[in-house]
């Protein structure tokens, strides 16, 4: 009598817990998702023209520093062909001031975005003394306030290239480089590479054919100094010549020139919500 009165009980205790418990917990399956992020291309330029599209770049203005003093609006120092832009270096035969004249483009004014995903095909002719780069500036803010985002900078003949964050928390107040703000990945040096990032409001997370090199995070607690990566971005294609960094192994050399930046094409996409239908009952 006993016995069977405690089997009375026990079954009234796992009848009363299996009626509380969740579907998903007795074998019933949970509704399937109906929304999920994916990426979509917000803007592109794959370069199929053969003039240069004014609505999407400005060629770079000279200027004084480094990555800028050498560039020049001159025609034959930018070229599409067969679907790929190239922006040249050469040695300078015009009379002009500086000894090298380099292109460069940018987007600012024309397109910008606040975090995403952007990726540039590039490869580009080895030489000492030259400095191509992939890179993004703040549209807000004065330089370093404003933020950098380095995709790609290259040296010389290396068979790597930098990956990089720049603002004034890591020039001015940083000096622990913590967390760390970029570092080197491995490439095929003479080909085809595609680099990039993905950016949001946490974290960019830099790419090289697509896998992850780097992680640069976002630390609330260092202050909006440390992340002023929550504004929209603009794009910089550069090819520049001499400077103190890309010296630093050695002079320039005339010999190896011209050389170029080659871009087959520019891609930034964007997370959107995509609904899906549920699947029927029997459905996968």
């Amino acid at each position: 009598m006993v016995k069977k009165l405690c089997c009375c009980v026990g079954l009234a205790v796992f009848v009363a817990l299996i009626a509380d418990a969740p579907a998903a917990e007795v074998g019933k399956s949970a509704p399937p998702e109906t929304q999920r992020s994916e990426w979509e291309l917000a803007w592109s330029d794959e370069f199929e023209q053969d003039v240069l599209d004014d609505a999407k770049w400005t060629r770079c203005a000279r200027g004084t520093s480094d990555w800028n003093n050498t560039m020049s609006d001159h025609p034959r120092l930018l070229k599409i062909e067969n679907g790929v832009l190239y922006l040249l270096g050469i040695v300078n035969d015009t009379g002009d001031a500086p000894p090298y004249l380099t292109a460069g483009l940018n987007s600012k004014g024309k397109f910008a975005f606040k975090y995403g995903k952007v990726q540039i095909r590039a490869r580009f002719k080895n030489a000492q003394g030259a400095w191509p780069a992939l890179w993004m500036l703040g549209a807000k803010e004065r330089w370093p306030a404003c933020g950098e985002i380095d995709l790609m900078e290259h040296l010389n003949f290396d068979d790597k290239v930098y990956q990089t964050v720049h603002s004034e928390y890591t020039l001015k107040i940083d000096k622990t480089n913590d967390p760390k703000k970029g570092g080197t990945a491995k490439i095929n040096r003479d080909g085809w590479n595609t680099y990039g990032c993905e950016w949001d409001a946490s974290k960019i997370v830099f790419t090289v054919n697509g896998e992850p090199t780097h992680t640069y995070p976002r630390v609330p607690e260092k202050g909006a100094e440390q992340w002023p990566f929550d504004q929209p971005f603009y794009l910089i294609l550069s090819m520049q010549i001499g400077g103190k960094w890309v010296n630093g192994s050695g002079p320039t050399n005339p010999e190896d020139y011209p050389a170029w930046l080659a871009v087959d094409w520019v891609r930034v996409s964007e997370k959107r919500i995509v609904e899906h239908p549920a699947a029927a009952p029997g459905e996968p």
